[in-house]
């Protein structure tokens, strides 16, 4: 059975198969008769956006799906991913549905759902959803008009979530803060900066002003360059780069230098060490964390848990194990006491709660780990084949791992959502990492590309 599903939903080229109107319609309508078929009566769907143009292609479409089937709609228009996660579970909805393609160019979107409990659904519910997708007639004929779904557009879903994001941090006042807040011309541009705002800081905005094309562009924690500057250009305290959909966030210090979620969590576990809120003693990362966050856990005698790259099995570690904090280098943190999912806004809040408590500067305590050399390339393919049976590519991965052994690591893994191959390399040494990065490139070109 083909695949639909990938590590963060649906995800494709904009009005292109998997991610059309056609296939919108049919998920809206699969999600209604899986949700009749458990008894549910009379069930609720929450549908969110980003600022994408084909949002409203899309959100149209599965409205139209999830109506035929009987399933309440309610539109909350454009909102951060975490939104819709805390917005399915506030308005004790069924299933809650995110149209977003993340920190993709504007060109892509895709499809994120979550359970009534608003974490991400789980596979076996994806599974069953392709299935009926793929397999099945989806006749929604049995709905008879006054058993037809409704659609809401719910005018305060925005003011519901700045209440809940500021709740996390029980409103405490953020007024020794100037911060830059790059909003990424995305989900988040009407909507965050309101938040630090109430708080008290002082805000710099950049990346507010989305036309559905400028999403991610030269913005964002895709380019936090942007931001870093622009806090040394204003002397600010902090700068805070949110992506297209503001679940993940890059920072940057007082000094313009990038502070990316390594660090960040480093930070974070040992503060909450200290204040005996680091659950069971352990931080959850991905196999992209750096060594030198392993290393900086050692030192303060915290155990490390790691899973395969993607917020969705962090996420499921933290559920099944009940802990506290976790997270990726990318900028994907939870903050599990408050968040079901990965959440830019309420890790940016934690972090600026975190600053005040301690009385120190983001760089001084981003200062609790060294990084070892790292570099990490993405490189298009025209094929997906196991990587065992690249044998070029493969025999050069054993090599690499045999020089770096004790002194470093690779990675080398397809994208859970676009047509790429990802080369991650760390050495103690940089010209390793180069040289390394170098071949493993040109191995992927001969054999993939």
């Amino acid at each position: 059975m083909e695949k639909l599903f990938g590590t963060d939903g649906i995800r494709g080229q904009a009005n292109i198969y998997p991610i059309n109107a056609e296939l919108a319609l049919r998920l809206g309508k699969a999600i209604g008769t899986q949700l009749n078929a458990s008894g549910y009566g009379s069930a609720r769907a929450v549908i969110g956006k980003d600022t994408r143009l084909s949002g409203y292609m899309l959100e149209t479409a599965l409205t139209s799906g999830l109506v035929s089937a009987g399933v309440d709609v309610f539109l909350v228009g454009p909102v951060p991913t975490p939104a819709v996660a805390h917005l399915t579970k506030s308005l004790a909805a069924d299933i809650g549905i995110m149209l977003t393609a993340s920190h993709n160019p504007f060109d892509d979107n895709g499809i994120k759902l979550f359970d009534p409990s608003g974490y991400k659904l789980a596979d076996a519910d994806e599974d069953a959803l392709t299935k009926l997708i793929l397999e099945s007639e989806l006749c929604t004929d049995h709905i008879r008009s006054d058993q037809l779904g409704r659609a809401y557009r719910l005018n305060d879903a925005r003011g519901r979530y700045i209440e809940f994001a500021k709740s996390t941090v029980q409103s405490e006042k953020l007024s020794d803060f100037k911060i830059v807040l790059d909003c990424a011309n995305g989900a988040a541009y009407n909507l965050a900066p309101w938040i630090f705002r109430e708080l008290g800081a002082h805000v710099i905005k950049t990346g507010i002003s989305p036309d559905g094309i400028n999403i991610n562009t030269n913005c964002g924690a895709m380019h936090p360059e942007v931001v870093a500057q622009l806090v040394k250009d204003t002397k600010s305290d902090i700068g805070i780069a949110l992506d297209g959909d503001a679940d993940r966030v890059i920072f940057a210090d007082e000094n313009g230098s990038i502070v990316d979620g390594d660090h960040i969590l480093a930070a974070c576990a040992i503060a909450f060490k200290k204040q005996g809120k680091l659950h069971n003693n352990t931080v959850v990362v991905t196999t992209m964390s750096n060594l030198g966050l392993h290393e900086a856990m050692r030192e303060h005698d915290i155990n490390v848990e790691v899973t395969d790259v993607g917020d969705r099995y962090v996420i499921e570690s933290m559920r099944h194990n009940a802990y506290s904090l976790g997270g990726e280098k990318s900028g994907h943190l939870i903050f599990h006491d408050y968040a079901t999912t990965g959440d830019g806004i309420i890790s940016a809040l934690q972090v600026l709660r975190m600053l005040k408590a301690e009385g120190r500067t983001l760089s001084q305590l981003a200062d609790c780990m060294r990084e070892y050399p790292q570099k990490l390339v993405s490189l298009k393919i025209k094929k997906r084949v196991p990587i065992t049976e690249v044998k070029l590519l493969s025999d050069c991965i054993r090599n690499c791992e045999a020089q770096l052994k004790g002194r470093g690591r690779v990675n080398v893994r397809y994208s859970g959502t676009e047509p790429k191959i990802r080369v991650l390399v760390e050495a103690d040494d940089r010209e390793l990492v180069e040289r390394w990065i170098g071949e493993l490139s040109q191995a992927i070109t001969a054999g993939l590309g």
